[in-house]
């Protein structure tokens, strides 16, 4: 993910909009350093859109948001013991 923010940061003049899907997984389970994605959030250029997703935000990164949302599975077929398709 380093790296990953290192390339969006020389793209990140050319976006509009970048996603980042999964990123606060990342954070959360000690791959990225919270510390680089905050200072991503904090010096992205002026009209980027950034998009972060994942479990488990810190306070830090969430003073950083405009948009909170929190998606909860009212059903989904995990509960019953289906596992994971190829495709789906």
């Amino acid at each position: 993910y380093a790296g990953l923010l290192r390339s969006c940061r020389l793209a990140a003049p050319e976006l509009d909009l970048l996603v980042l899907d999964e990123v606060l997984d990342a954070v959360d389970t000690g791959i990225l350093p919270e510390y680089e994605l905050l200072a991503f959030v904090c010096e992205r250029p002026a009209g980027l859109e950034l998009v972060l997703t994942g479990r488990n935000p810190s306070e830090a990164l969430l003073a950083q948001a405009d948009y909170i949302t929190e998606m909860v599975a009212r059903r989904h077929p995990y509960a019953k013991g289906l596992v994971a398709r190829r495709g789906i």
